[in-house]
């Protein structure tokens, strides 16, 4: 089992940056690649960004795509998403998962409980 717990969401400003962070525990957490996702109200959950064990493989959503970083710490294992100039679109509940590094949720067995981040324009 790998248990994941999302930090780092709030309430910001359109144009703000956010950094998110996932602390997993458990199972060897550098073994696995990790994703993050979103769910806004009303909407199916949506990859985000993942990225592979090693960090030598990353992959973005297009409405995320060079606005957002996703990086590991495989000493603190912690994976980061690192998002600039945040859009009201951006609102959702931000989920980390992993076991995959697919862009489909239904190949993540394992996810975090979801940290909110709400961007006012």
């Amino acid at each position: 089992q790998v248990q994941l717990v999302e930090s780092g969401g709030g309430l910001v400003q359109a144009g703000d940056s956010m950094r998110l962070s996932c602390a997993a525990s458990g199972r060897t957490f550098s073994s696995y690649a990790m994703g993050w996702f979103r769910q806004a109200p009303g909407k199916e959950r949506e990859f985000v960004a993942a990225i592979s064990w090693r960090s030598d493989m990353t992959r973005y959503a297009d409405s995320v795509k060079g606005r957002a970083t996703i990086s590991r710490d495989n000493a603190k294992n912690t994976v980061y998403l690192q998002m600039n100039s945040l859009k009201p679109e951006d609102t959702a509940v931000y989920y980390c998962a992993t076991g995959s590094s697919s862009i489909l949720a239904k190949t993540y067995p394992y996810w975090g409980q979801g940290t909110q981040v709400t961007v006012s324009s």
